[in-house]
């Protein structure tokens, strides 16, 4: 039997907010379906996101027209909290990101594993551009509580 190595692609942002900030809003399902688009023709209209070493995660992400939708889901293999997650999409593609606290800013890498449908550009382009979306709102958010609660109910 031949065993591949699928190629990786990186991509990353440094988004001006502090790491426990972007863990939250990274992971939380109430966020995740707010920024977890690649365009304004896209949405995330159902997360469920259980942040723990063998937990499941599955995004809904649909056309906002309804002519599509599919289901984005896998499992968590690493959770390092405020700085690494890695998990193994459905198809068995491995991904990890990286959250780097530098100052009040926080850096984020995500690496995956390229799949055989879509070409290298479009793929990074996607993943870059949802990560895009992320870093807008997360910059912008400013939530019903402060930043003294997050450390409360971390």
């Amino acid at each position: 039997m031949e065993t591949t190595t699928a190629k990786a692609i990186t991509v990353e942002t440094t988004v001006n907010a502090p790491v426990e900030k972007v863990w939250k809003l990274w992971n939380g399902p109430e966020h995740i379906i707010q920024w977890n688009n690649a365009s304004d023709d896209w949405h995330n209209p159902k997360s469920e996101n259980d942040v723990r070493v063998g937990g499941k995660f599955k995004h809904t992400m649909a056309a906002k027209d309804g002519s599509v939708s599919f289901d984005f889901e896998g499992t968590y293999t690493t959770v390092r909290e405020h700085e690494r997650l890695e998990y193994t999409i459905a198809d068995g593609r491995k991904v990890q990101v990286t959250f780097t606290a530098e100052g009040n800013s926080t850096k984020v890498v995500e690496t995956f594993e390229m799949e055989n449908e879509n070409s290298e550009e479009l793929q990074r382009g996607g993943w870059q551009a949802i990560l895009g979306s992320f870093k807008k709102y997360a910059e912008a958010w400013s939530g019903v509580m402060g930043l003294e609660s997050w450390a409360i109910n971390s």
